[in-house]
């Protein structure tokens, strides 16, 4: 995954313009790690203590990458620091330009269609550094001279000209061709496209344009841009060459980055527009598919009835039901999730009944889910409250006949977990933080470990299944090759079902003497049946698209699977007759090489690739590691140069650091502001290697005021301007916490902050009491705590349907002088479901209390929209609001405008506040007090559009607002920015 922050990087930087306080918190590991570094001729590989040995290894299989995976590009890339985290349980890696660097998890999946039958870290460096590759590609041209006036945030701008869709579908072939596994080679990696484009034709319907393609859909299932990518740059590499993207993208680094320069530079140089190559790359692969479904002889199947969401117009919404599980012959268990539902379990009937049993979490989805008659057990992520990198993986047991939830483990590593015919134990693989691989048997009733299954050649377990209350079957793969194995749980025996070979079975489900698993073998992922007395292998179902996760009925006399189709998966079932099964008779062979085949031997550096990843690396020179300590590395320079700001009225000239353990962020520079023709020297620091955060910031510069000095209105030429300086000093720390262990996300954070204002050279004998003027100089605590609990959202929803968030704050100036304020306020939000689905409705209230004093403070609370701010001793807020969605559309307006969705929102806005006004006459004497109130009411609908431009993946969500204010009786209209994307 290419990282592309550069919108954000510049958004981010206007935005500490503007506040001086701080900058974003980022995801760090516990502070008690030490790291260590590995320095080879093109890399840095950076790892936690005690991972050494998956270190050397990981940086001699990068260079012995080096030059394949940059063959076909022609760009060997600059040395590049890579960071190897072990504190997490999340399958994933990245590469930066901000600052420069890539990240490997360093845990395997359990998902057959992501991990194949290659390594993790061998599969992350042969994806991953294409991307690096890609990169230092664009250092040429108009992207050579950004680059040196602005270091990494010039060069994301002529990356940014290039779609994602290249940069994801180009690694995906690279990891391909240059192995012999790769997501290319996995049906079910384009299993959504082959789908939809099989439908198309079926059903006589047009299929996704490009915009529909790029941008995505509320209602359809839309492969991502791996897949869409995959094929594109394939098509192109097979029918002009496996150089034509480095061509390509010489061309596009060489001229004016106009929005469609890239589409441009593929018409130079092959006459296809990029609408063209899709068009193209769509009729090759769906004639591909097209005679393969022509050869097939369908199994039938009855599928369970489902109450899958459907639109007014009964079109159905992409829904799936995937790993079922039998509780009786007649129902079965399966996790139901979408594009409008979050995973949850729900219980199928024969007669159509549908019931929600329970709502999960945040699973890590092994690809699998476990069941009995009585209790089901899954994997759900944990969160370590301060520390983003350490994100752990804990079993989740649900008693079905109670109800009663276990949250069986506590900062665990365990990626799958299996329950025994008996409920009495669980079969789980844990992913150490050394990168090694364990088989376990827990006790199921209090999680403790009773057994460890030994694992002396590090082979990595899949979908563990029990047999019997003592015998476990499950995938072991090893060197690039797959079997099943039968383990004895007792004795640690364990035996080869299958021949090793490369072929990327998964999903076993033991039944009496024969053991269903999946394979790819025929081209599509069917379900097959080993005998282990004989060893013969079976084909069990032969379905047009996929046939996934066996299950067997309490009787034996059906069996249910994973059926998918372009609506999403469904549950079918069919009679268990094994002399139904048709025999295999040939060993297996890869079956999905049609599509890239003509590439494995025409791409530059894949045989030297495969070769290389073939090799163990066992007799390869170590490299000498050396101490990375993060305060000695802490200054890492990545962007320097100009930058504007989001509104366009400043000018910032800096530079921008942030070291590689993503501890220590500064910033310093000059910004100039155009509005008052005053600039301001400033530096901010956010160390966050420790519990809290702690932030500094500094500004020196120079401000302007204007106003009327004896407070009449204009015409008496009492109007006048000052220029002033000032020096600000802003410290004090954050504490965040994520505290999510449910479908809530749940976040805590406290802050404390000191400012310190001192200004010079104010000449004017008033002032606003929102400056500090004259007086000289403020001195303020500002103490501030919020907390949110969230439902967590599907992508149908436009607001959370349930949650609540409560935030409150307290400013003071306790150190005395001329300028004293005080002021609190808390304001919360509760959210509920609205009428339909997918709407939301919330209620928001606030309260604010600012003392009598020489200084005020800003507002706390928020304001009726379309009502200025009026500073009141105490105020009262309330609103709610309704959001619905409008409609879900496909529009196209050319290559500039594609509409995914049109949404809405009502409300009503109120605040009554009051205050204490002084009463004098006319010779300024005080007469008394009294007490002020002014009450605002705005009532308004929004209407906002979805939407991509310029043919870019990243969505905005933009429109306008009408108001009404109640108060005045005028009406005001105003555009609508929700979603910048970025």
């Amino acid at each position: 995954m290419l990282q592309r922050h550069f919108f954000r990087t510049l958004l981010l930087l206007a935005g500490h313009l503007a506040t001086a306080q701080t900058l974003p918190i980022l995801s760090q590991n516990p502070a008690s790690l030490r790291w260590y570094r590995l320095s080879t001729p093109h890399f840095r590989v950076l790892y936690p203590a005690g991972f050494d040995s998956t270190a050397q290894r990981t940086a001699k299989r990068l260079e012995s990458l080096y030059e394949p995976a940059s063959a076909s590009l022609q760009k060997q890339p600059r040395r590049i620091s890579v960071l190897l985290q072990n504190q997490t349980t999340n399958s994933n890696g990245f590469v930066t330009l901000f600052p420069r660097r890539s990240e490997f998890f360093a845990v395997a999946p359990q998902d057959p269609g992501l991990l194949g039958t290659l390594d993790w870290l061998d599969l992350l460096a042969v994806h991953e550094y294409r991307h690096v590759v890609q990169n230092d590609k664009a250092l040429q041209g108009y992207g050579r001279v950004l680059y040196t006036f602005l270091g990494n945030t010039g060069l994301g701008l002529p990356l940014f000209t290039v779609p994602d869709w290249f940069a994801e579908g180009d690694a995906v072939s690279n990891e391909t061709l240059l192995s012999t596994s790769g997501r290319g080679r996995i049906p079910n990696f384009d299993l959504g496209m082959r789908a939809n484009l099989l439908a198309s034709v079926e059903l006589n319907k047009k299929r996704f344009d490009y915009p529909k393609a790029i941008g995505g859909s509320y209602r359809d299932n839309v492969p991502n841009h791996y897949v869409l990518g995959y094929f594109m740059t394939t098509y192109l590499k097979r029918t002009f060459g496996p150089d034509v993207w480095s061509r390509v993208l010489n061309r596009n680094y060489r001229r004016f980055p106009w929005p469609f320069a890239f589409s441009a530079s593929i018409k130079d140089e092959t006459k296809l527009r990029t609408e063209d190559l899709y068009q193209k790359a769509m009729d090759d692969i769906t004639e591909t598919w097209q005679k393969e479904q022509a050869g097939l002889t369908i199994t039938p199947a009855v599928s369970f009835p489902v109450e899958a969401e459907k639109q007014a117009s009964k079109r159905p919404v992409f829904t799936n039901y995937q790993h079922p599980q039998f509780l009786t012959d007649s129902t079965v268990l399966t996790v139901k999730s979408g594009l409008g539902d979050t995973p949850r379990l729900v219980i199928l009937d024969k007669q159509g009944s549908e019931k929600t049993i329970f709502v999960q979490g945040f699973p890590n989805d092994p690809d699998m889910l476990s069941a009995t008659s009585s209790k089901v057990c899954w994997i759900e992520f944990g969160y370590d409250p301060r520390w983003g990198q350490r994100i752990y993986s804990n079993i989740r047991l649900l008693d079905l006949t109670t109800g009663k939830l276990t949250r069986l483990t506590h900062r665990a590593r365990y990626t799958v977990a299996a329950l025994s015919p008996d409920n009495s134990k669980l079969a789980v693989v844990e992913n150490t933080d050394r990168y090694k691989i364990r088989l376990l048997v827990l006790d199921a009733r209090t999680g403790k470990v009773q057994k460890v299954i030994p694992n002396p050649d590090n082979e990595f377990y899949q979908h563990p299944h029990w047999k019997d209350n003592q015998t476990i079957v499950a995938v072991v793969l090893k060197n690039g090759q797959k079997t099943i194995q039968r383990i004895d749980s007792e004795s640690g025996v364990r035996t080869d079902l299958l021949p090793r070979a490369n072929e990327n079975i998964s999903h076993p489900q033991p039944w009496g003497n024969y053991v269903f698993y999946n394979s790819p073998r025929s081209g599509i992922d069917n379900i097959y049946a080993l005998d282990t007395r004989s060893s013969q292998v079976f084909q069990v179902t032969s379905r047009p698209l996929a046939a996934y996760h066996a299950a067997v009925s309490p009787s034996g006399a059906q069996i249910a699977f994973e059926d998918f189709s372009a609506t999403g998966y469904r549950i079918d079932a069919m009679p268990l007759e094994p002399a139904n099964w048709k025999p295999v008779t040939e060993p297996a062979r890869d079956q999905v090489i049609r599509y890239f085949g003509p590439l494995l031997k025409l791409e530059p550096g894949a045989a030297q690739g495969r070769l290389a990843l073939k090799d163990s690396l066992s007799g390869a020179v170590a490299y000498t590691p050396t101490r990375f300590r993060r305060l000695a590395n802490s200054v890492n320079i990545y962007s320097w140069g100009p930058v504007f700001s989001s509104t366009g009225q400043a000018l910032a000239v800096g530079l921008s650091s942030q070291d590689l353990l993503s501890t220590t962020q500064i910033s310093v520079g000059y910004n100039y502001n155009q509005s008052e023709r005053a600039g301001n020297a400033f530096a901010l620091l956010s160390y966050q290697g420790l519990y809290p955060i702690i932030d500094v910031s500094f500004q020196r510069g120079s401000r302007s005021t204007s106003l009327y000095i004896d407070r009449v209105a204009p015409g008496d030429n009492s109007f006048r301007t000052d220029r002033w300086q000032y020096n600000q000093l802003t410290a004090g720390f954050r504490l965040p916490f994520q505290l999510t262990n449910s479908k809530y996300s749940q976040n805590l954070s406290l802050s404390a902050y000191y400012n310190y204002l001192h200004v010079t050279g104010y000449d004017l004998p008033y002032r606003y009491i929102t400056e500090v003027g004259a007086a000289g100089s403020l001195n303020a605590l500002t103490y501030g705590f919020s907390y949110s609990r969230l439902l967590r959202q599907s992508k149908r929803d436009v607001a959370p349907r349930w949650g609540q968030t409560l935030s409150a704050n307290y400013r003071t100036t306790p150190f005395g002088g001329q300028l004293t304020g005080e002021q609190w306020g808390v304001q919360a939000n509760l959210f509920f479901p609205g009428l339909a689905k997918h709407h939301s409705l919330r209620f928001r209230a606030g309260y604010q209390e600012q003392a009598r004093g020489t200084y005020q403070f800003g507002s706390i609370v928020f304001f009726p929209r379309g009502q200025l701010y009026v500073s009141d001793d105490k105020i009262r807020a309330g609103s709610v609001e309704y959001r619905l969605p409008i409609a879900d559309t496909h529009w196209s307006l050319g290559r500039w405008l594609y509409v995914q969705r049109i949404k809405a929102g009502g409300f009503y806005d109120a605040t009554n506040g009051q205050s204490l006004v002084e009463l004098r006459d006319t010779n300024g004497r005080l007469r008394g007090y009294d007490t002020q109130r002014h009450t605002f009411q705005t009532t308004g609908l929004d209407v906002s559009f979805v939407f991509n431009t310029l043919r870019l993946r990243t969505p905005f969500e933009a429109g306008f607002r009408t108001i009404y204010n109640v108060t005045t009786g005028q009406w005001l209209v105003q555009p609508l920015v929700l979603d910048i994307g970025f």
